[in-house]
C-alpha cells in the first residue's frame, strides 16, 4: 500500500487584537445556532462539503457520511465542545420555501484560553458567496464570547483557497505539520520523506 504524507499548516489568530462585528450573511441565508438535534444535519453538510474535495481524500472520515456522523459525535461529546462557536448556515429565500443546509463549522476550547476550529464546510452549490468567511468570523465571535484569547486551526497546505482565506482574516502560520494518510498521526518532515521515498512523491494537504 502506498504511504502518503500530507503537509498541514497550523494557523493562529490573536482575538485580543481583533475588533469583530456581527456577521451578516447574503440575502436569503440565515444562521442556525447549535442544538443537539442538529447533529446529523451538521454531519450531512460536512459530508456534502468534503466528499469530493481534497480533505475528503486526506481524511477518510470526511469522505463518508457515516464517518462525518461519527466525527460530529466525537466533537460534541468533548467536555470542551463550544456551542457558541458551532453554527450552520441555511438558505431559505422565502418563508414558505424548504430550508437548505449549506454551511457548517464547529469549535472546541483548549487550555490557556484557546479556541480550536474543527471544520469549515460549504456545499459546492453555495460556494463563492463568502459563506466560508462568514462561518469563520461567526466562530471567532463565539470564541470571544466564551472568553478565548486566541483561535487555532489546521489546513492542508495544498488547499490554497482556504489558506488564503484564513490569511486574509488575520491567521498566521505558526507550525508546519506532516500527517500519515492512514493514521492521521504527525511525523517529522524527514520521516514523511522517508516513508514516501519508494513511492511517487506526494506531500500535500487542506
Amino acid at each position: 500500500m502506498t504511504t502518503t504524507a500530507y503537509k498541514r499548516f497550523r494557523m493562529q489568530i490573536d482575538l485580543k487584537r481583533r475588533s469583530l462585528k456581527p456577521v451578516r450573511l447574503p440575502e436569503g441565508y440565515r444562521w442556525l445556532p447549535w442544538r443537539s438535534l442538529l447533529l446529523e444535519r451538521h454531519a450531512q453538510v460536512k459530508w456534502r462539503s468534503f466528499r469530493e474535495d481534497l480533505d475528503g481524500k486526506v481524511f477518510s472520515c470526511l469522505g463518508e457520511s457515516a464517518g462525518c456522523t461519527a466525527l460530529m459525535k466525537e466533537i460534541v461529546g468533548q467536555a470542551a465542545f463550544c456551542p457558541a462557536a458551532t453554527w450552520m448556515v441555511i438558505y431559505q429565500p422565502e418563508p414558505d420555501w424548504p430550508a437548505v443546509d449549506c454551511g457548517t463549522i464547529q469549535g472546541v476550547t483548549r487550555s490557556g484560553g484557546m479556541g480550536s476550529i474543527q471544520n469549515v464546510g460549504v456545499i459546492p452549490e453555495h460556494r463563492g458567496l463568502g459563506l466560508g468567511r462568514a462561518l469563520v468570523q461567526q466562530a471567532l465571535l463565539g470564541f470571544i464570547q466564551a472568553g478565548m484569547g486566541i483561535t487555532v486551526l489546521e489546513v492542508t497546505a495544498d488547499n490554497i483557497a482556504a489558506v488564503q482565506l484564513y490569511q486574509s482574516l488575520g491567521f498566521r502560520t505558526i507550525q508546519v505539520l506532516y500527517r500519515d494518510s492512514s493514521t492521521g498521526e504527525t511525523m517529522t518532515e524527514v520521516e514523511a520523506e522517508s516513508r514516501i521515498s519508494k513511492w511517487p512523491r506526494r506531500l500535500s494537504g487542506r
